[in-house]
């Protein structure tokens, strides 16, 4: 193997004569307890066809939250060392925490490509700094500037999957169709992905290629087409007690667990099936089957992607990844959820609310559909990551870090139905895939200086089960949740924090990591955490403990539960720009809302320059989606303004007069009622000085409506904020708007 001491030419530069290609595929919050091939009871037949013909592995872990997982496993280092000890959204001033990606540690892509790998990227890209989103850029920490030569997805944590806010390369680009041309994100990211390999076999066919897909499924919102859904009518009626039950059956049919692993139980405070009232039940369980749909429907986008490798030639000579979960299943719809960023601003509701909201929008049909961001209640999360007991959020346990990754290539590595069980994690990714292709980590990378990897390859395991692979120690950490394994033993601390429960955590204010219970466990005996051996072995847990520390502090990880800081303790410190005011044309379109005016939730005055024809009518402003928002416009003449909190609760303000044609000044003024994070708004509406409307909003926003939507002057490109105008979107302005002010107050 060649040691890269510098960054040679290309040309330089020599690799394997056999140096596959490269397929990545990752699977947003899916847990091990869903695919029908691991047991669950979700149709994967492109999961279910690599299981006949690759070597699948069930004990790969990651790091329980989304963006943390994709930065190691893209740059093979620990999360918090590469600046992503929590999501880029909320990322805050400790170097661990920071949401930057050191040039230190380079991404595997960036090194492959320059050893004359062809590279892309699709989907999902959770790793960019959120104030960097803008079409201004900076680019350095967008996909192209992180060693992928092409890109198309978004620069977000999650999506709609019928109106996402797109990027191709460093452009924003609108979707191709709309939803009710049949849109869906995943059916896209699967056709310009083909559409990319086709113009790779025509124009660079000598050269290898790396892609990697990063589905916006299964995360949150859970957006699929009615008939999808619908094939799993009646399939989880018994509820997620039951499911749970059935899974571990049928993992231990399958071999993917082993015969003596134990189920593990329910905690205490989360709800059980029996507990969930008759006449909300129904809901519940059409949650599950939209999810089922959605992960199912992307598996099969998937299959498109393998069928067009086979048909272009690629299959012997491409290595695919696919791992089902970058985290476990998720919880943060928590009671179940029509609008499931409520769980992220620290807003408790109940089913009630939201079975009643949805009856206003037409029923259980509509879950699914671009009128809702449904989520399912944590007790499917809970189920989707049988036999464990953790999910998303929970670093602490398996199931918020144990994912199945299944290996095909056909050249080399012969099928093996019977799952490998080292003990993986997601940095072990690009070491392996450095070991495959003959590179030695190199020691600087555009004349940068590079951190240590952390991972360690595996990649002779695919050839020969019985050889070593991956390492001896790993740590976890998210939010103050964490874990620590050793040579089979594992010490978990929970943390302040249960992702099922609703609203800011009880006395999250007091917390300290001093003052946790660790638990212990012997993972080569117990394959589930089923049996706390703590006070059996006080010593190796006290051990397991120093070495947290050590390994913590190793790689920026202090202070433990540094991630809390934004969305536990100061929502006001989220991620924003410098700017107290803004001056926009009224034609800016798609400002992502972290970096727009936060109208929704500061002191403001927004002053709109504009010529009215007569009978004026559309979106003057809009900032975020139907599932929350807020949006000012003219309807048949009447200045119109709309606060939508995440679709329970609407506050419409409509002007007692209407608008007059010709020149005119509207103004919408914001305050607060009471100075706190989700505290009250009167909000006026005023044209030319004059008020013609006002009203006030009971409760605002604390953090913010979306993860991928903007502001949007003069029309509302996005998912429609107001039912008002939903059918008639975009609903542009038919007259002029000139210019659109906003200053803080």
């Amino acid at each position: 193997m060649q040691e890269s001491v510098y960054s040679p030419h290309p040309k330089e530069r020599r690799l394997h004569d056999d140096a596959p290609n490269i397929l990545i595929v990752l699977i947003d919050d899916a847990g091990p307890g869903l695919p029908s091939g691991l047991g669950g009871e979700v149709n994967t037949p492109t999961l279910d066809a690599m299981l006949q013909d690759g070597v699948g592995y069930n004990r790969f872990h990651t790091t329980a939250m989304c963006s943390p997982t994709r930065a190691s496993l893209l740059t093979g280092r620990n999360h918090h060392r590469v600046g992503n000890g929590q999501i880029a959204e909320l990322a805050n001033d400790w170097d661990g925490y920071s949401g930057h990606i050191p040039r230190s540690s380079a991404t595997g892509p960036e090194v492959l490509r320059q050893y004359g790998y062809s590279t892309a990227a699709f989907g999902k890209w959770h790793n960019t700094p959120a104030e960097e989103t803008t079409a201004a850029g900076p680019f350095d920490n967008w996909p192209t500037g992180l060693g992928f030569e092409y890109f198309y997805g978004f620069l977000a944590g999650e999506a709609s999957q019928y109106e996402p806010n797109l990027v191709r390369n460093t452009t924003v680009v609108l979707p191709p169709k709309t939803p009710e041309q049949g849109y869906h994100l995943s059916e896209d990211l699967a056709d310009d992905a083909i559409g990319w390999l086709r113009r790779h076999k025509a124009f660079d066919a000598d050269k290898p290629f790396f892609m990697y897909w990063a589905s916006g499924c299964l995360h949150g919102p859970h957006h699929i087409m009615k008939p999808w859904a619908d094939k799993y009518a009646g399939k989880f009626d018994d509820g997620w007690d039951a499911y749970r039950e059935r899974v571990f059956a049928r993992a231990k049919e399958k071999g993917w667990i082993p015969p003596e692993a134990e189920l593990t139980d329910r905690d205490p405070t989360m709800a059980a099936w029996d507990d969930i009232p008759e006449d909300e039940k129904p809901f519940q369980r059409r949650l599950m089957e939209v999810a089922a749909g959605y992960a199912e429907h992307c598996d099969v986008q998937v299959g498109r992607l393998f069928d067009e490798l086979d048909r272009l030639g690629y299959r012997d000579d491409t290595l695919i990844l696919y791992i089902w979960g970058d985290n476990g299943s998720s919880g943060e719809g928590q009671n179940g959820t029509i609008s499931e960023l409520l769980a992220q601003n620290g807003i408790p509701t109940t089913p009630a609310q939201h079975i009643a909201a949805l009856e206003q929008l037409g029923g259980l049909d509509v879950l699914g559909s671009p009128k809702t961001d449904n989520m399912y209640h944590a007790g499917w999360a809970w189920a989707g990551s049988a036999p464990y007991k953790g999910m998303k959020l929970l670093a602490s346990h398996l199931g918020g870090t144990r994912n199945p990754m299944v290996v095909r290539w056909p050249a080399k590595v012969a099928p093996d139905p019977a799952p490998r069980t080292h003990f993986l994690h997601c940095n072990d990714v690009v070491p392996t895939l450095y070991d495959i292709v003959g590179i030695t980590p190199p020691r600087t990378v555009n004349g940068v200086p590079q951190d240590p990897v952390d991972g360690a390859s595996f990649a002779q395991t695919l050839v020969e089960r019985g050889a070593a692979g991956g390492k001896l120690t790993q740590y976890f950490e998210i939010m103050g949740s964490r874990a620590i394994y050793h040579d089979g033993w594992m010490a978990s601390a929970f943390g302040p924090r249960a992702p099922w429960a609703a609203g800011v955590p009880g006395g999250i204010r007091d917390w300290s990591p001093d003052d946790d219970v660790w638990e212990l466990y012997n993972l080569d005996e117990d394959w589930t955490q089923n049996r706390d051996l703590a006070e059996q072995h006080p010593q190796k847990l006290a051990q397991l403990r120093e070495l947290f520390v050590i390994e913590a502090a190793k790689n920026n990880a202090l202070p433990i539960g540094g991630g809390l800081w934004v969305i536990a303790l100061h929502p006001e410190q989220r991620i924003t720009t410098p700017y107290t005011s803004w001056e926009f044309s009224g034609d800016t379109i798609r400002m992502p809302e972290f970096c727009a005016p936060a109208l929704g939730n500061k002191n403001n005055r927004v002053t709109l320059d504009l010529s009215a024809p007569e009978n004026p009518s559309g979106v003057l402003y809009a900032l975020g989606s139907n599932a929350g928002g807020l949006t000012c416009f003219v309807d048949d003449g009447y200045l119109c303004y709309e606060y939508n909190l995440f679709i329970l609760m609407r506050t419409k303000i409509r002007s007692t007069v209407p608008i007059p044609p010709g020149t005119r000044t509207v103004q919408v003024v914001t305050e607060f009622v009471e100075a706190r994070p989700g505290g009250p708004l009167n909000v006026k509406l005023c044209a030319d000085g004059t008020v013609v409307g006002e009203g006030q909003v009971p409760v605002s926003v604390p953090l913010l409506f979306t993860a991928n939507d903007c502001l949007d002057v003069g029309t509302c490109l996005g998912s429609p904020v107001s039912l008002d105008y939903y059918d008639r979107a975009p609903f542009p302005f038919n007259g002029t708007i000139d210019r659109m002010a906003v200053e803080y107050t």
